[in-house]
């Protein structure tokens, strides 16, 4: 029997042992794609105690301690800290099985060297213990991130931000890593959504265009994607929840987008073309400067409506949507290659379901010689598991290139999340290293060690060129 989450914690083989201890285990992360403060990391936030850093805005967490029985004034309630953290340390035993599991005991050993298993019997000893480590000045936010060997962080940020704390983390010669934002103009997409009208007067005001037209909203969008990549920023997100498609003139979405911007609903098919057009115009834009496109599809949000208005989204009521997705995508992947104007794009579903045919639509756009241009994004949100990594990644390598994959991400709101970089990378090795002991592939240690380093770091970084 092995010991619980050894050294060789999920490396089956010996293969996979050489393979993570050798090459993967201590090479930088690039985490392009996250939901982490950048003011907290530019003023270097200390925590009081481990509930604010681990427990606070964790809706994986808190979707667990529901199912477990926890009441509400523990998860998001008026509890205390102290209260709330032995709710989860009930919590913890009953998650076997669950990653949420692993991602606990490898923060706890990692950070702060805790080595027995979180339950109620320990919990107050791992509080003491881990407080005195957060109140000594020696794990700050920047001290998650430097000592996890990040090199690179991108942020989720609106168009109307002002990117003030990317700005002042880039002129700090004190910290090194790089705090990039990701271009994410959803609310300027959701032309039904309340308070439409109010964001497109916001983006207005950043970007000094007075928006009184679509060809104005354009301009502003534009303006604001020059203002991103001149801090760095050299990534695109689109939260696409359902996926559509309907060509249409120009002369058809300024009309749309003229009764919107009069504060009246438009009608599905009008939708449709509004964000079609919109959604190819920025796709262009992104063409024109190099960067990344991410697409992050069919998610069902916000379906407890009770508790949508008593507690807001983002806080573990959604879950994975069934639309479909093929014939929308191929034609708004489509429309821009027919430009030639079709960007670098990672294409992300939650419903695990849709990798094959998303493994299938990538090939049919790669090419231009860039190495991995389309990429089936990494297992996401609930797919972010064990079974969901290893199920991307063999769809992946039963369709398309594997070794080009550009590998994991955190898409987190916690600091200490880094360590899924290590999970992700042992549960790689021990898939490369499977494939090679069944005799399906060479045991080649050279070739062997750059297709894990690759997937590791090496592709992402050629690939983003931050």
């Amino acid at each position: 029997m092995k010991s619980f989450m050894d050294e060789n914690f999920v490396l089956t083989n010996k293969t996979a042992e050489t393979l993570y201890h050798k090459y993967a285990k201590d090479l930088p992360i690039i985490d392009y794609h996250c939901h982490l403060s950048p003011q907290e990391i530019y003023e270097n936030t200390q925590f009081e105690n481990i509930t604010k850093v681990w427990l606070y805005g964790d809706h994986y967490k808190w979707r667990a301690m529901r199912a477990n029985g926890i009441e509400e004034k523990y998860v998001t309630g008026d509890a205390s800290d102290y209260d709330k953290f032995l709710a989860w340390a009930k919590t913890v035993p009953q998650l076997i099985g669950n990653p949420l599991y692993h991602w606990t005991h490898l923060e706890l050993n990692r950070y702060f060297g805790v080595e027995e298993p979180l339950n109620e019997n320990t919990a107050p000893a791992i509080w003491e213990k881990v407080n005195k480590l957060l109140n000594s000045g020696e794990w700050n936010v920047r001290d998650f991130i430097v000592k996890s060997g990040v090199e690179v962080v991108c942020t989720t940020d609106d168009p109307t931000d002002s990117l003030e704390y990317h700005e002042k983390i880039k002129a700090d010669s004190d910290f090194n890593v790089k705090v990039l934002p990701s271009y994410r103009p959803d609310k300027g997409l959701e032309i039904n959504r309340e308070g439409f009208t109010d964001w497109v007067q916001k983006l207005a005001d950043v970007s000094g265009i007075a928006v009184d037209s679509y060809d104005a909203f354009l301009q502003a969008l534009q303006q604001r994607i020059d203002f991103f990549h001149e801090i760095g920023g050299r990534v695109s997100d689109h939260a696409l929840d359902e996926t559509m498609y309907e060509q249409a003139k120009e002369e058809e979405v300024s009309a749309i987008f003229a009764k919107a911007l009069k504060g009246e609903k438009v009608s599905v098919e009008e939708e449709k073309k509004y964000k079609s057009f919109t959604l190819t115009f920025l796709g262009k834009e992104y063409h024109k400067k190099g960067w990344a496109m991410q697409y992050h599809i069919n998610a069902h949000r916000n379906n407890n409506t009770r508790m949508f208005n008593q507690l807001g989204p983002d806080t573990g009521f959604d879950s994975m949507n069934d639309s479909l997705l093929a014939q929308p995508l191929v034609q708004l992947l489509d429309s821009l290659d027919q430009a030639d104007a079709l960007p670098k794009t990672i294409l992300y579903s939650l419903n695990p379901r849709d990798n094959v045919t998303i493994a299938t639509i990538i090939g049919s756009f790669q090419g231009g010689g860039v190495p991995g241009k389309m990429q089936l994004g990494t297992a996401w949100w609930y797919n972010d598991t064990k079974l969901g990594m290893i199920n991307q990644m063999e769809t992946l390598a039963d369709i398309g290139v594997f070794s080009r994959f550009i590998g994991m991400l955190t898409d987190s709101r916690s600091f200490l999340s880094y360590t899924r970089h290590e999970y992700f990378r042992r549960i790689m090795c021990n898939l490369v290293g499977a494939w090679v002991e069944n005799g399906e592939y060479p045991n080649d240690e050279e070739t062997l060690a750059e297709i894990v380093q690759n997937i590791s770091y090496y592709n992402a970084k050629e690939y983003f060129n931050f």
